[in-house]
């Protein structure tokens, strides 16, 4: 995931302000399954220290190991892990380990790119083999058809009798929280653990600092007659938590305008049926599917009471509705938990 690799180069650029290697290691393959799918990375610098992770802790110990014969000869090379043996995940990973330097063009793209919300492409060019060297490694390529290798060995236009890995990463996920009280504060810092851009906006007449909600990339202060959303698309969700029905009422029908993922709301379930009533009031042809995204009360019915409960709650609900999933206990499942 994108905030994944955002995590990765951030520390691989103070460890190369230390004078420190890095290595990337990214799965590439796998046979059967296991914790984590092809794709995921983690950052190992030249002290052996890591960013990230590729499984549940003991594969990292071996790459780790496995890693230092890249930063002694700076070359690419493939290894396998078994996981039959020893995970009892019944899969074996392929995981391509390469030398990775961080150059100021690479990071002024990646910037711009995450600034404007636009997807990349990381192409990973590998053999299903273990322990072998070679032309192995990976180019990331912007919209703009920018490219750039992870390794300044790596070429790619040589690409004999491998395989190619190709990963798109969406932009973050985008998380707009409406209120300014202590619970918005928790629902921030849960989204912003799990890797989302969350934007918080907090009334006008009580404007807050960026201080105030750890994790947030902005905080306004607005209201929602003047108020101007932007970049309000499908991998963006929206929790209004004003403790006002009246301003609730008000945002929703700004929001109309727009298609969110979903839009959750504080308060009893008997505001439910007033409140869709209103809308009509409001917005005589407002749709059934944006009708469709509005959850009210949010969150999942998991016995929620604290704040931080209650967080815990809503994100579960917004993770089901943009993964399309029906929650139910795990223990339920006979088979994989994972079809794809």
């Amino acid at each position: 995931m994108i905030h994944e690799l955002k995590e990765i180069i951030n520390q691989a650029v103070i460890n190369q302000k230390k004078g420190l290697k890095n290595v990337l290691a990214s799965v590439v393959y796998l046979e059967g399954s296991s914790y984590r799918k092809p794709g995921v990375k983690m950052l190992i610098s030249e002290d052996l220290n890591s960013v990230g992770a590729v499984s549940g802790g003991c594969v990292e110990k071996e790459i780790i190991q496995r890693a230092k014969t890249v930063f002694k000869d700076d070359k690419a090379k493939i290894i396998t892990y078994d996981g039959r043996y020893r995970l009892g995940c019944e899969g074996i990973l392929y995981i391509l380990i390469e030398p990775l330097f961080i150059t100021d063009e690479f990071i002024k793209a990646f910037l711009l790119a995450n600034s404007n919300r636009e997807s990349l492409k990381v192409d990973s060019y590998f053999v299903k083999e273990d322990e072998v060297y070679g032309n192995f490694g990976s180019a990331i390529t912007f919209e703009n058809q920018q490219q750039f290798t992870f390794s300044k060995s790596f070429d790619t236009n040589k690409k004999n009798d491998v395989e190619i890995f190709t990963q798109i990463l969406k932009p973050a996920f985008k998380l707009i929280i409406i209120g300014g009280e202590h619970d918005a504060v928790k629902l921030c810092k849960i989204g912003a653990n799990l890797g989302w851009e969350v934007a918080v906006i907090t009334s006008v007449k009580d404007p807050k600092q960026i201080s105030d909600f750890p994790g947030a990339t902005s905080v306004i202060g607005e209201s929602p007659e003047t108020i101007q959303f932007t970049d309000i698309e499908e991998n963006t969700a929206i929790v209004i938590m004003n403790h006002s029905y009246v301003q609730d009422l008000k945002y929703v029908v700004k929001l109309a305008e727009y298609m969110p993922k979903y839009i959750g709301i504080l308060g009893a379930p008997k505001r439910r049926e007033r409140l869709f009533n209103e809308l009509f009031e409001f917005v005589p042809d407002i749709s059934d599917v944006f009708l469709e995204t509005i959850y009210t009360p949010a969150g999942l019915h998991i016995g929620a009471q604290t704040p931080e409960e209650i967080a815990v709650s809503i994100v579960a609900e917004i993770l089901a509705v943009i993964r399309e999933k029906e929650p139910f206990s795990l223990r339920k499942i006979n088979g994989k938990i994972h079809t794809s």
